[in-house]
């Protein structure tokens, strides 16, 4: 993996790897390898630019990165970065979860979050149901990794997101051969966003702003050491005003 230096804007970069070794920098100044069971955490507020390398070519990648948008509050504030490479983990009998943000079993995590949010990395032993406790103001989502699992009653295939609404006090998991799998959550999100490439923001001139200033290597953005000039040039916007996404009414849930 090569990623060239490139922006974001609104949202924060949760970075998991399961296999292989990656150095992340950033024009925060940032220099660090992200190894399995290590977190990188990029807040990318107003502006913040960073590249993604592999350390090793013959090595296996395999992982998870995840963007979640920032409030209104502080989607223009400053950009910041954690790297954690201690996390709680919680769980027994069989069930062991590494948190990697929010609140989980009576643990926290120690990574930065802007608004009530969960994730979890999920490990589940063979023939096994397990209840996970969570909070019933949070909608939640369960993504499989590897192996299998019945959600809630439904079976989920490796790959898909499966979306669950507010009002539970506890999920349901059960499986045959084990599992691994990610448990995010979190409250209801109502903003407006308006999402394009690398940038959230809340209207089309806000992304078209935030493009050109990329474009034009302003100091927005900083830069990052060690590429020289090389960076990734931002694509052309569509010749459409560009819209917000909206929550859905109806979302595909498991009942």
């Amino acid at each position: 993996m090569r990623v060239l230096p490139h922006p974001h804007t609104g949202l924060q970069t949760v970075t998991w790897p399961f296999a292989g070794d990656i150095c992340h920098r950033d024009s925060l100044g940032s220099d660090v390898i992200v190894r399995p069971g290590e977190l990188n955490l990029m807040t990318s507020g107003h502006g913040v630019a960073h590249s993604e390398v592999s350390i090793d070519e013959g090595q296996v990648l395999h992982g998870l990165q995840l963007w979640v948008a920032l409030p209104e509050s502080v989607r223009d504030g400053l950009a910041d970065f954690q790297h954690i490479d201690a996390l709680p983990v919680v769980g027994e009998d069989g069930m062991r979860a590494t948190l990697l943000v929010g609140d989980l079993l009576g643990q926290h995590s120690p990574a930065t979050a802007h608004t009530p949010i969960l994730g979890a990395d999920v490990q589940l032993a063979p023939q096994r149901t397990y209840a996970v406790p969570v909070d019933k103001s949070f909608e939640h989502a369960v993504m499989l990794i590897e192996g299998d699992v019945t959600v809630a009653g439904h079976p989920l295939a490796a790959g898909p997101l499966r979306y669950l609404s507010e009002g539970r006090s506890s999920i349901e998991f059960t499986t045959s051969v084990g599992a691994h799998l990610l448990l995010l959550g979190g409250a209801p999100f109502e903003e407006e966003l308006v999402m394009w490439w690398n940038f959230i923001g809340r209207t089309h001139d806000e992304i078209a702003e935030a493009r050109s200033q990329w474009e034009q290597a302003d100091v927005r953005f900083g830069e990052v050491s060690g590429h020289g000039d090389e960076r990734i040039p931002a694509p052309v916007l569509p010749g459409v005003r560009l819209r917000p996404r909206r929550r859905s009414a109806h979302p595909h849930e498991l009942e």
